[in-house]
């Protein structure tokens, strides 16, 4: 009897773990992919992927990427959309902005209710692959796993640009963006 139990113990925990174990393969798998599929709040998707120590996003070659990490009760990242849609107008044709929010399972209406109130007019994704994206993000910047929003990353195929984390003069976004693009 005593056999049995450790015997039914012993199998309970091996199929435990190796529940587990398949999981973490998944987990695993997604992170060797380094694409994160993203799904704006008007259902179009964006691909994102790691490259090198960089992200690009798929048909933007050439082209400025902004990754805005943010959340919609956060008063800087209010504050920070009108000047990212004053950047978005100004270099129409050679910048990308892409705002990721890290609240999970915010509704396409609050965040359409952000762009409208604070004048995001740019890209704003909302998917289960944000988190991840963030997160990998705020790892390639060395920014820890507890990190301050706002978080600008600027890239330009792939080669980072610049980072900024709080809130920063739209100048001096303005000033990174003419340098990548040599203008």
């Amino acid at each position: 009897m005593f056999k049995k139990s450790i015997f039914t113990t012993l199998l309970a925990l091996g199929l435990l773990f190796q529940g587990c174990a398949d999981e973490n393969k998944e987990a695993n798998e997604m992170v060797a992919s380094n694409e994160f599929v993203l799904t704006s709040t008007n259902n179009t998707q964006y691909i994102a992927k790691k490259e090198g120590n960089g992200f690009i996003v798929e048909n933007t070659k050439g082209k400025v990427i902004i990754f805005d990490i943010f959340a919609t009760w956060c008063p800087p990242c209010q504050a920070g959309a009108e000047h990212l849609t004053s950047l978005q107008n100004k270099f129409k044709d050679d910048l990308v902005i892409i705002g990721i929010t890290i609240e999970d399972n915010i509704s396409n209406a609050k965040l359409e209710e952000f762009k409208k109130k604070y004048d995001a007019d740019y890209t704003i994704v909302n998917s289960d692959q944000n988190r991840p994206l963030v997160n990998a993000i705020a790892t390639e910047l060395k920014l820890g796993e507890r990190f301050p929003i706002p978080i600008m990353a600027m890239y330009i195929d792939g080669k980072l640009i610049n980072h900024y984390v709080g809130e920063v003069q739209e100048e001096f976004v303005e000033s990174d963006i003419k340098k990548a693009l040599g203008k």
